[in-house]
């Protein structure tokens, strides 16, 4: 009896260390499987015999040991080693790698499957599907305006490829930067009159005309022109025109009609002590030729204009009289350019049309800026230019103050041009840091946003981290198209392998709990990568040599159990 136990323990050796290299064969086999998770055997002890048993101790003697003799091992488990395996870079956006300990779930045939393989891409009706097996992927799908459904419920994962978005007529712009605070102002202050009236001119002669630019406060150039009309010895009318881009005046007089020019009477020359012929006159040194507003009573000593946006002294006091060589002519401030700053942005109409919309902001005061949004003829549906203005007044810190925005709600309305819906854009200038602000640094303004767009088709898809596939638009714009869906067990060695890659959830599985990506299910995606097999080649070979040593020991004990029965079958010859 003593011998074949010992004969069948070996066989038990041989079929165990049989079952371990079918198991290293497998793990081998599967070293460039996708997703492939290696398994482990382990083996247990088989029953044992008793040859005696154990007694217990006594108060005379002590009690002893049980005898037994083994009959053999078995095969204790099979397990799966879920560890994660390295990725593999393929650039293929539909090669999804998982990090983590989360499953794709898959539906194939109306069987629910789970993998860790993520070699998938879309067939020709737009699903997500498994490369290998034509099972779809699960998720859930986006509505039309981008939003995914909330809760687990789960769906085939379908992308319409020719998807297309309609034209978002722009309703909204919001402005942002800075508008330097020690900024000159946008209209001209001061022109200076220079140089020598020549003496010997003949009474009731005029020099000849100097000219100047002059800006008002939205920086619109003029004209402004001057000649000396000699009305008596050292005596001269000063007049002036101002004439707008067309060469028309824009000067009015006292009733607001208007008016080709004004004049400043009897400025006088009189000898200095040097010797010089300067004007004399104190009163009219000063003169402010103020573009006064109409509706207020004109000034004597103001000149009046239809456009009550200029504002400017004329400074004669540096020109002389005398017989030299006539050599008049005028500045402005210095010659220095208008302040305008301005910015620009792309808007939409209903039809996906784009339409420029021009922002000006000019320096009017101490902390006060004025704004005008202008869209060209060429995009008005009468071919008449459209503008809305206001003003930004700030605080002394650089924000704009509660009731700095002019009007309260500003807006931009205008019909455009090619048949679309009248446009309403609502102007928003920000608040606080946020938006607009008036410092010290360099004056720079840009739209920061406008929520139009023009009609769009699908150029490519992206799936980030947590599984949201994106669709990128021609336009620009991006959507979100559907979501993808990974399952998490409390006991993954109780799934059972449905071979490709695939896994059924099975008694001792635990339900398979539905999740996001993210902390969820504590599972992230790599789109464009592969997981790769986790089968460590150096100790599957480790442990092909202990399987062959184990096979060879117990094939040795078979055999020296054969060589003692063949002892004893001789005992009787």
């Amino acid at each position: 009896m003593a011998l074949s136990t010992s004969l069948f323990a070996g066989v038990s050796g041989l079929r165990n260390h049989q079952s371990m290299m079918d198991v290293i064969g497998d793990n081998i086999s599967n070293i460039n499987t996708v997703g492939f998770k290696g398994s482990r055997v382990t083996f247990s002890d088989s029953f044992n015999q008793f040859i005696e048993a154990g007694t217990n101790p006594t108060a005379t003697t002590g009690g002893t040991n049980s005898s037994q003799i083994g009959l053999g091992s078995k095969i204790s488990s099979v397990d799966r080693n879920w560890n994660q395996g390295t990725f593999e870079q393929t650039g293929i956006s539909t090669d999804l790698a998982l990090q983590g300990q989360g499953m794709f779930v898959l539906k194939s045939n109306g069987q629910t499957l789970y993998s860790r393989a993520g070699n998938f891409s879309f067939d020709a009706n737009g699903r997500l599907v498994s490369s290998q097996t034509g099972a779809i992927v699960q998720g859930k799908v986006a509505n039309d305006a981008g939003v995914i459904p909330p809760g687990n419920n789960l769906e085939n994962i379908q992308i319409d490829t020719s998807l297309k978005l309609p034209a978002v007529q722009t309703s909204n712009i919001s402005w942002g930067g800075n508008l330097q605070s020690n900024s000159a102002l946008t209209r001209s202050e001061k022109v200076t009159l220079n140089g020598n009236i020549n003496s010997t001119l003949a009474i009731g002669a005029s020099t000849t005309p100097s000219d100047t630019t002059v800006y008002d406060e939205a920086g619109k150039s003029y004209t402004f022109e001057t000649k000396y009309n000699k009305t008596a010895d050292n005596t001269y009318d000063l007049e002036y025109k101002v004439l707008d881009s067309n060469g028309d005046s824009v000067l009015t007089d006292s009733s607001g009609a208007v008016v080709p020019s004004k004049s400043i009477t009897g400025l006088e020359f009189a000898a200095d002590a040097s010797g010089n012929y300067v004007l004399t006159d104190a009163s009219k040194l000063n003169f402010p030729s103020t573009f006064a507003d109409p509706s207020s009573p004109p000034n004597p000593n103001q000149v009046t204009t239809s456009n009550s946006t200029l504002n400017f002294l004329i400074d004669p006091t540096s020109e002389t009289q005398n017989a030299s060589t006539a050599t008049l002519s005028s500045s402005t401030d210095g010659n220095r350019t208008p302040n305008v700053v301005s910015g620009s942005v792309t808007i939409y109409d209903s039809l996906g049309t784009a339409h420029q919309v021009a922002m000006k902001y000019t320096k009017t005061a101490s902390n006060t800026w004025a704004w005008t949004a202008t869209v060209a003829s060429s995009d008005t549906a009468d071919n008449k230019a459209v503008t809305s203005s206001g003003s930004l007044t700030f605080n002394s810190n650089g924000t704009l103050s509660g009731t700095g925005i002019s009007p309260t709600n500003p807006n931009l309305t205008f019909d455009p041009s090619g048949g679309a819906k009248q446009e309403q854009i609502a102007l928003d200038f920000g608040s606080g840091f946020s938006g607009v602000t008036q410092t010290s640094t360099s004056s720079v303004m840009s739209a920061l946003s406008q929520d139009g767009s023009p009609s769009a088709s699908m150029t490519n898809m992206s799936i980030d981290q947590y599984g949201d596939i994106v669709g990128v638009f021609s336009n620009g714009n991006s959507k979100n198209l559907a979501q993808i869906m990974v399952s998490t067990f409390s006991n993954l060695n109780g799934l059972t392998s449905s071979g490709n890659n695939m896994y059924s959830s099975y008694a001792n599985s635990g339900q398979a709990r539905i999740g996001s990506l993210g902390e969820e299910t504590n599972t992230t995606i790599q789109a464009g990568a592969l997981e790769a097999s986790n089968v460590d080649l150096s100790t599957e070979f480790a442990n092909m040599i202990v399987a062959q040593r184990g096979f060879q020991a117990n094939a040795r004990v078979i055999t020296t159990a054969d060589t003692l029965l063949q002892e004893i079958t001789n005992l009787i010859r």
